[in-house]
């Protein structure tokens, strides 16, 4: 038998290779994009961009809404996404970022870039929230104009409409509105301990930005603004009493740093207890990372080498008996914050810092 006839016995010739256009891939893999055990990532897309830019210096608020209907809004009062034609794909801004993987205001990081710290790096993000949505509604509020635009399952129901901005109504920033599709997910409701969780720390990285969430079922609205801190939320969130004063410091690179950005650092509140649970939360440009990575590593090296050069300062070890980092970490719990400029995570859900 011939080479040829082999190959389309085993029906595999030209006509097999699929190509997978826009938002495809995402809805055939959603499980490589975001987590599929309940909606609250591709919700958290939105609040991270609504974060994003509190983080540039543009947002002092950031509202969620959990509607009856069973989908969630998120209302923030930044700069608006540009709606007019981007320059090369000759259609609106609004909709490249909602429609297209690897679309977004995060990659250029130059001075003259939207954002140089953000959590927002793969331009993936919101286009995701978007695909894995029965319906997504967005509204721009930017330049004295009003930008709305819908979706269906990434795809655009009712196009970009405009209208000039209303007497009292607010000038500007961004409200998503979206319905995840249920068949997507393992379950369709949102964990509200986490959402609260993800909600509080967003608002302790960002001191003096309020954050609120509505639940219009249980017609419940709480709000968070921590004046101070990592400190202020480390000891509102410790279930033990500390046995010493919480140790907190930062350190960020200035313009004469040979290897780190201007900017680049971090932040950190440590505190030891007896008992309780201890808290471990670490994070990059406001993304919670909770499989830790390299900066969470440095912390602990960091505070290990300084207990053991003090101990063997003041001879302070027995004879024979040798630290290890777990006698040191052992009751330790920490809120470490850390800025990169172009960070690298592990994969798209960021849940650990490889650079």
């Amino acid at each position: 038998m011939s080479t040829s006839s082999v190959s389309f016995a085993a029906g595999y010739s030209e006509g097999s290779i699929k190509v997978l256009k826009g938002l495809e891939p995402v809805k055939q893999r959603p499980g490589m994009y975001t987590r599929t055990d309940n909606p609250l990532h591709v919700i958290q897309e939105v609040i991270d961009n609504a974060a994003d830019e509190a983080l540039a210096g543009f947002g002092k608020k950031i509202r969620v809404t959990l509607h009856a209907d069973g989908s969630v809004g998120v209302e923030d009062d930044g700069r608006g996404i540009p709606f007019g034609l981007h320059p090369e794909e000759k259609a609106p801004v609004v909709e490249l970022v909602f429609t297209r993987l690897h679309a977004g205001g995060k990659f250029d990081k130059g001075s003259g870039g939207a954002y140089s710290f953000s959590g927002g790096l793969h331009g993936v993000g919101v286009s995701v929230t978007n695909a894995l949505s029965k319906r997504l509604e967005v509204t721009s509020h930017r330049e004295g104009q009003v930008a709305r635009i819908v979706f269906s399952g990434g795809d655009v129901v009712e196009p970009l409409t405009l209208r000039p901005l209303a007497a009292g109504e607010r000038k500007q920033g961004t409200t998503v509105r979206a319905w995840p599709d249920a068949k997507y997910f393992e379950s369709a409701g949102l964990p509200g301990t986490e959402l609260v969780h993800l909600l509080r720390s967003k608002a302790v990285l960002m001191p003096g930005v309020t954050v609120t969430l509505t639940d219009e079922k249980k017609k419940d609205t709480q709000s968070w603004q921590y004046k101070g801190g990592l400190r202020d939320y480390l000891e509102q969130t410790l279930t033990g009493d500390v046995v010493v004063p919480i140790f907190e410091g930062e350190g960020y690179a200035g313009k004469d740093s040979d290897s780190f950005a201007e900017g680049e650092g971090a932040e950190w509140a440590v505190a030891f207890t007896e008992e309780g649970a201890p808290v471990r939360e670490s994070y990059v440009n406001l993304i919670p990372t909770t499989a830790g990575g390299t900066h969470d590593s440095g912390l602990r090296d960091g505070l290990f080498q300084a207990v053991k050069s003090f101990i063997e300062l003041h001879a302070l070890l027995p004879k024979g008996v040798k630290l290890m980092p777990e006698d040191v970490f052992a009751r330790a719990s920490y809120v470490l914050s850390a800025k990169v400029l172009d960070p690298q995570f592990q994969g798209q859900i960021k849940e650990r810092l490889n650079s």
